[in-house]
């Protein structure tokens, strides 16, 4: 079994140490302050004194509300990519790709005049000191560059890995088995990160030590740096504030939906169901009115009546025009859906509160436009069950057996069909439209 964890550890402190400044011998302060620095130790470093030896220190007014707004500035600055805000916390991805609160933009633990930048590269740093202490000491140590930051769905911050050499920062447990049997399957332990967050507690936040040293682990060195700890962001659960979240959901709930015709075995909840017809009679309507309604066929025995009696109607125009055998069943099984689908919607147009009008011209385009709210609350119920990731498919054959559906159904003449819409969990998922030049705009 491959196991990351060992029997006994020790965490010593690294005390003595100066008050480090721009230019400063970061590798010979330690070398000097702990000289019995042994080879398989991890020295873990607080980005805040890498951050001041490298100069990456910014010069702000002593005034606090001053200091406060151009600590702001820099936080926006140091920010790829706005996560969320809350109230006065900005969580960002800086530049080295960290999803943190100010994007790592501090001021504490220096002068009153400056806030802290992090490290431009804490791999490149904890490199270079891994290799000065190899020639300053002659130990091969991993070393650890370490930042403050808080976590998704936890409380409180802990120190976590930004910077890492000589140190396997992940290990997989990924098809070891545990002493129950069970096989794991995505368990990955963040060691870079489980070391910085152990070094922390003797190193603490007002005792001026910045550094110290984990011992007794079985290093590996495999080559990854802290680097490999960044999700990637088309991986990453947090990357959406709420905002954004909602602006992105916005703009894709069209294009998620697609015409889907083979569902699984999976019920559909009716809240979800529901809930999309609720969203789809919001739709737009002439004269204040509502034109549009939907029959849920929950009757197998009903839905089944309803087709077998559409199809026999269909049959019968097709062999009107002279439709072969093998043409007839190509085109009859295109209904089979109907049959299959966990659920079945029929949308109806029901114009009641139309104007009548003594020119056929006016009625001609009352009716065009009470037609098109009924195909905008087809739409909207489309939208909104692939918004409640559920499948659909819109099928026209209600509209050439109107009589049919509404003898079979029971309905007034004046229930006009516009279609039939099966439902149900896809067998696969449906990414989002990609949009392309719309071949349908004209620009006058």
């Amino acid at each position: 079994m491959s196991e990351h964890s060992v029997d006994r550890l020790e965490i010593l402190p690294v005390a003595g140490l100066p008050e480090f400044r721009p230019g400063d011998d970061l590798t010979g302060a330690i070398a000097n302050a702990a000289p019995w620095l042994r080879s398989g130790d991890v020295v873990v470093v607080t980005s805040k004194v890498v951050s001041k030896i490298e100069g990456m220190l910014i010069r702000v007014p002593s005034d606090p509300e001053e200091r406060d707004a151009v600590r702001r500035e820099w936080v926006e600055k140091e920010a790829v990519r706005i996560i969320a805000r809350f109230g006065r916390t900005l969580v960002t991805q800086n530049r080295i790709g960290v999803v943190q609160a100010a994007s790592g933009v501090d001021g504490s633990n220096v002068d009153k005049g400056e806030i802290a930048l992090l490290p431009t590269d804490p791999d490149a740093s904890a490199l270079a000191l891994r290799n000065g202490l190899r020639e300053r000491l002659g130990v091969e140590v991993a070393v650890v560059v370490t930042d403050t930051m808080g976590r998704a769905w936890r409380v409180g911050q802990t120190d976590a890995a930004i910077g890492s050499s000589g140190l396997k920062v992940l290990h997989s447990y990924e098809g070891e088995v545990d002493g129950q049997g069970n096989e794991l399957q995505v368990t990955e332990i963040a060691v870079a990160d489980e070391v910085a967050a152990a070094a922390d507690l003797v190193k603490g936040k007002l005792k001026a030590t910045p550094v110290a040293v984990v011992r007794g682990l079985s290093l590996v060195d495999d080559g990854s740096t802290a680097r490999k700890l960044v999700r990637p962001v088309e991986e990453d659960m947090f990357r959406l504030g709420v905002a954004e979240a909602i602006a992105q959901g916005r703009r894709e709930a069209v294009l998620v939906r697609r015409s889907v015709r083979e569902f699984t075995d999976e019920p559909v909840d009716p809240v979800l169901l529901r809930r999309s017809i609720a969203a789809a009679l919001t739709a737009p309507a002439p004269h204040h009115t509502k034109p549009v309604r939907f029959v849920w066929l929950r009757d197998r025995g009903l839905r089944t009546k309803l087709l077998e009696a559409m199809r026999e109607s269909w049959l019968a125009d097709l062999r009107a025009d002279g439709f072969t055998d093998e043409q007839l069943a190509k085109r009859v099984s295109r209904g089979e859906i109907l049959f299959n689908a966990p659920e079945v919607v029929l949308p109806f147009l029901v114009p009641e509160g139309a104007h009548t009008y003594p020119d056929a011209r006016r009625n001609d385009c009352e009716r065009t436009m009470f037609t098109v709210a009924g195909g905008a609350a087809v739409q909207g119920l489309l939208v909104a069950l692939a918004a409640e990731e559920l499948g659909s498919c819109w099928i026209g054959s209600t509209i050439f057996a109107a009589d049919v559906v509404r003898e079979v159904l029971g309905l007034e003449t004046n229930w006009q069909p516009l279609g039939a819409v099966a439902i149900g969990h896809p067998t696969t998922a449906a990414g989002v439209r990609s949009l392309g030049q719309p071949d349908g705009l004209v620009e006058l």
